[in-house]
C-alpha cells in the first residue's frame, strides 16, 4: 500500500502546477536573461517568481541581501490591505520595481511587477533566509502576490509567454552562446 502511493504521488502535478498557469517575462526591462515568472491562479491573483534562467538561479550566486526599499518614499513593506476591496494596497504598473536583490559578487538584480495590479503582499520570509529565493522560486521562495484589477484580468497575460514559447527562447539562447574553451 505504501509503494503505491509513493508512486502515485511521482506521477502526480505538484500543487503549483495543478492550480497555477506560468506566463513568463523574458528579458525584464532588456536586461539578458532577467527572466521573470508569473503564476497566474484562476482566482486572477498572480504570484510573481524568478524565472528558472534568471541568473540568480543558474550561476551559484549568494544572495547577500533582498530590499524591498524602492525608494526613500517608498517601501513594498509598508503595503496594508485591509477589507474586501483591499483598501490601503500599492498599485503597480508592468515596470514597477518590487524589490533589490544584492549578491555578494556585487551584482545586484531588481526584480518587477510584470503586471499592473494591486499588491497584496510581499514575502517577508526571503528576508530572514534568502536562501529559500533559490531552492524553492516557485513555491516558498517567491516575491510577491499581485491581484490585478477585474476587468483587465483577461488582458494581463498579453504581453506574457506561454511556457512553451518560454522554453524555445531559452534553448535559443543557449544555441546562440559562444563556445567557451
Amino acid at each position: 500500500m505504501a509503494a503505491e502511493a509513493g508512486g502515485a504521488s511521482a506521477a502526480a502535478p505538484s500543487l503549483v502546477d495543478r492550480y497555477f498557469t506560468r506566463w513568463y517575462k523574458a528579458d525584464v526591462k532588456g536586461k539578458p536573461c532577467e527572466d521573470h515568472c508569473i503564476l497566474q491562479h484562476s482566482n486572477r491573483i498572480c504570484v510573481i517568481t524568478l524565472a528558472e534562467s534568471h541568473p540568480l538561479l543558474q550561476n551559484g550566486k549568494t544572495i547577500k541581501s533582498i530590499n524591498y526599499q524602492i525608494s526613500a518614499n517608498c517601501s513594498r513593506l509598508q503595503n496594508k490591505v485591509s477589507g474586501k476591496f483591499k483598501r490601503g494596497a500599492q498599485f503597480l504598473t508592468e515596470l514597477a520595481p518590487l524589490c533589490r536583490i544584492s549578491c555578494s559578487d556585487g551584482e545586484e538584480y531588481t526584480v518587477s511587477s510584470c503586471v499592473r495590479g494591486r499588491l497584496m503582499e510581499v514575502n517577508e520570509n526571503i528576508l530572514d533566509k534568502p536562501s529559500i529565493l533559490q531552492e524553492k522560486p516557485s513555491t516558498e521562495g517567491y516575491i510577491a502576490v499581485v491581484l490585478p484589477k477585474f476587468e483587465e484580468s483577461k488582458s494581463i497575460t498579453e504581453g506574457l509567454l506561454t511556457q512553451k514559447e518560454y522554453e524555445e527562447i531559452v534553448v535559443k539562447r543557449v544555441n546562440n552562446r559562444p563556445e567557451t574553451s
